[in-house]
C-alpha cells in the first residue's frame, strides 16, 4: 500500500470520539493525558497522530511549543478548533519531515493502526532531542474486560479484532505489554518505563451507559460508605479510582503505555 492509498484509508475511518460512547471516551482521553503529563519533561511536544486534537488540547498547557500531525483532513479541522495554540501538519507519520526536534513525542492510540509499527516507532524517535522521551499508548488486548468477554464467550480470544475494531476504528493488530515492548526493542529504542491506564471492568458500551445513567448524584451507587461527602463528584471519583488502581495492575488496564528514549 502506497502513501496515497494509506492516506485515503485514514480519511475513511469513521470512528469519532464524540459520536459513540462519548462519556467513556472523554474520560479515557482525560486520564491518558494525565498519564502523559506524569511521564513527561521539557517544553516541546510533537503529537503523532493527533486525531481530533482532544488529548493534544489537554496537553497543550504544559508545553510552550506543540505540533500535531495527522493524515486526516477532517480530524485536523477539529484539532485546530480545539487547540488554537498548536501548529498542525497534514501527513502520515511515515512521510512526515521536519528539522525540529522535540522534548516529548507522543503516539497515542496509533501504533495499532499503522502498516509497520517498528518503522513508525523509528520515525517517531527520529524527531526526539537527545534526551527526549517517546510515549506510546495502545489498547490492551489483555484488559480485564476482554478477559471477561473471552470467558463469557463473546470473544474467541483476547487478541481477536472485532468488525468494529477493523472497520470503524481501523485497527490492524492487537497488543499486550510483551508485544509492545518487543516492537520497541526491534526499533532499537531503550524502554525506560511501562504502565497501564484505567482499570476497565466492563465493555465500552456498558462503561458509557454507567457513566451516563448511573446513580451518581444521590450517593446510592453502592460502593462502601456513602453520604458523608455528597458534594463530591462521585462519577469522577469512580473514574479517578479506576485510574489510580490501574497503576497497580497495568497488565489488566484498558490502555498500556511505554516510555522510551534513543540509545
Amino acid at each position: 500500500m502506497n502513501s496515497e492509498q494509506e492516506k485515503r484509508r485514514q480519511e475513511s475511518i469513521s470512528w469519532d470520539r464524540s459520536a459513540g460512547y462519548s462519556d467513556y471516551y472523554s474520560i479515557l482521553a482525560y486520564f491518558q493525558a494525565q498519564s502523559v503529563l506524569e511521564n513527561t519533561q521539557g517544553d516541546s511536544l510533537l503529537d503523532l497522530a493527533c486525531g481530533d486534537g482532544t488529548i493534544t488540547a489537554m496537553l497543550s498547557a504544559k508545553f510552550k511549543r506543540v505540533v500535531g500531525v495527522d493524515a486526516s483532513t477532517s480530524h485536523l479541522i477539529k484539532a485546530k478548533g480545539r487547540c488554537p495554540k498548536a501548529e498542525f501538519k497534514e501527513s502520515l507519520i511515515e512521510t512526515f519531515e521536519t528539522r525540529e526536534r522535540f522534548d516529548v513525542v507522543t503516539m497515542l492510540n496509533i501504533l495499532e493502526h499503522v502498516i509497520d509499527p517498528v518503522l513508525a516507532l523509528q520515525r517517531a524517535a527520529s524527531f526526539l532531542r537527545e534526551d527526549g522521551i517517546l510515549i506510546v499508548h495502545v489498547p490492551n488486548a489483555l484488559a480485564v474486560n476482554r478477559v471477561i468477554a473471552r470467558i463469557m464467550g463473546t470473544l474467541t480470544d483476547e487478541y481477536e479484532l472485532s468488525p468494529y475494531d477493523i472497520n470503524v476504528a481501523g485497527h490492524r493488530r492487537s497488543y499486550d505489554m510483551r508485544s509492545l515492548v518487543d516492537d520497541f526493542k526491534s526499533a532499537g529504542l531503550e524502554v525506560i518505563s511501562t504502565g497501564g491506564i484505567f482499570y476497565k471492568m466492563l465493555s465500552t458500551p456498558q462503561m458509557d451507559w454507567l457513566l451516563r445513567n448511573g446513580p451518581w448524584a444521590d450517593g446510592s451507587f453502592g460502593w462502601g460508605r456513602v453520604g458523608a461527602e455528597k458534594e463530591k463528584d462521585w462519577k469522577f471519583e469512580f473514574c479517578r479510582a479506576c485510574y489510580e488502581f490501574g497503576k497497580t495492575r497495568p497488565d489488566d488496564c484498558n490502555v498500556i503505555y511505554t516510555c522510551a528514549k534513543k540509545k
